[in-house]
Parts: structure tokens; C-alpha cells; sequence
């Protein structure tokens, strides 16, 4: 599976190691990933997502079926 937040589309970026004399060697960010069963009950069912820190704060937030309808919208979920 790829290392994205099937919530907030959160990805791999890349940047640099930056040593003390300044040498730059190319590098990954990977985001905060966790797989993680959620309950809709909407649905009735256990569904389970990889999603990121933020992607579970914003779950917490806002709740489960309106950051899953966003997600649709937005092509992050299949």
C-alpha cells in the first residue's frame, strides 16, 4: 500500500539531510500513518482507513461520515 492519508491526502514529500558544514543529500518526509477501523453508522459497518494524525483529529472533529464525504469529493478515497 502507498504511504498516503486516505483522509487528508497527506504524502511523501522530499527535502534534504542539511549536515553541520551545510552538505545536502536528498531525503523523505513520510507522513504520520496509522491503519485504523472506524464505525459508521450510516452504514452499519466497521470500515478501516489508513490515516494520518491530523486525518484522526479531523475525524474527531467533525466525524466520520462528513470527512468521508470529503474525502470522496476529493479523490483521496476509492
Amino acid at each position: 500500500m502507498s504511504k498516503v492519508c486516505q483522509i487528508t491526502g497527506k504524502s511523501v514529500i522530499t527535502g534534504n539531510n542539511v549536515s553541520h558544514s551545510k552538505r545536502r543529500t536528498k531525503r523523505k518526509f513520510y507522513p504520520n500513518l496509522f491503519v485504523k477501523k472506524f464505525y459508521v453508522p450510516e452504514e452499519d459497518a466497521w470500515i478501516t482507513l489508513k490515516v494520518s494524525a491530523a486525518g484522526i483529529r479531523n475525524i474527531d472533529k467533525r466525524g466520520i461520515s462528513a470527512c468521508l464525504k470529503d474525502a470522496k469529493e476529493k479523490g483521496f478515497l476509492a
